[in-house]
C-alpha cells in the first residue's frame, strides 16, 4: 500500500531526504517520520516555501508531474508589478536555462490586490525602508529551474519570496509551514 502526504515546506529546507555535500541543510525527513521510498513529487527550492506533494508511487509522481497539472504560487515582488509585466509573463518571457536562452509557455498571471494570508516566513524579507513590495499569482504547466523568479526579473520585479500555493485540485489552504498531513491519495 502506498503512502501519500501534503507538506507545507518551510522556508529553508531542501526538498530532499539526502544531501551528501559537506554543508548540513535542513531536510524534509527532518519535519516527520515518513515511510521507506517516500520521494517529493517536483521540487521547491531552498528559498522557496509552500505545497509539496510526497509519496511512495513512482506512478503518481509521474502524474502530478506532467504537463496538465497546473502549479500556482504567489511572488511576492519588489515593487509594484504593473499591468504591462504581468501581460509579459502571462505571453512568456525569456530566460537564461542552462546557459541557453528560452522561452516559457503561455501561463495564467495576475496582480493580487492584497497580501496573501501565509503566514510569517522564517526569515525577514526586508524592511519597509526599501520600497514598496506587491503580489502576484503565476499558474504555469511546466516547472523549469527557478522559473517564476527567473519570470518575475525579467520583467522587471525580481522574486523576494515565493509561495506555491497550489498543485492541480490541491490546495494549501491553512496548513502551518512545516506541517505534514497524510491523505489517502492526489485527486489533481
Amino acid at each position: 500500500m502506498h503512502h501519500h502526504f501534503l507538506i507545507h515546506k518551510p522556508y529553508g529546507y531542501l526538498s530532499q531526504f539526502i544531501y551528501q555535500l559537506k554543508r548540513k541543510k535542513k531536510l524534509l525527513g527532518e519535519l516527520y517520520d515518513f515511510p521507506e521510498n517516500t520521494m517529493a513529487i517536483g521540487r521547491l527550492d531552498e528559498d522557496s516555501e509552500g505545497l509539496l506533494l510526497l509519496t511512495t508511487d513512482g506512478m503518481m509522481s509521474e502524474i502530478v508531474r506532467s504537463k496538465k497539472v497546473e502549479k500556482e504560487y504567489y511572488a511576492q515582488v519588489d515593487g509594484i508589478i504593473t499591468e504591462e509585466a504581468v501581460e509579459q509573463l502571462k505571453n512568456g518571457v525569456e530566460i537564461g536555462l542552462h546557459g541557453k536562452k528560452y522561452k516559457t509557455k503561455k501561463c495564467k498571471a495576475f496582480k493580487l490586490e492584497s497580501e496573501p494570508n501565509l503566514g510569517e516566513r522564517g526569515k525577514k524579507i526586508r524592511d519597509e525602508r526599501h520600497g514598496p513590495t506587491s503580489w502576484v499569482s503565476i499558474t504555469l504547466t511546466e516547472g523549469k529551474f527557478r522559473q517564476v523568479r527567473k519570470m518575475t526579473s525579467a520583467v522587471g520585479f525580481p522574486t523576494l519570496r515565493l509561495v506555491r500555493v497550489r498543485v492541480g485540485n490541491i490546495h494549501l489552504n491553512d496548513l502551518k509551514a512545516g506541517e505534514v498531513l497524510e491523505v489517502g491519495g492526489f485527486d489533481v
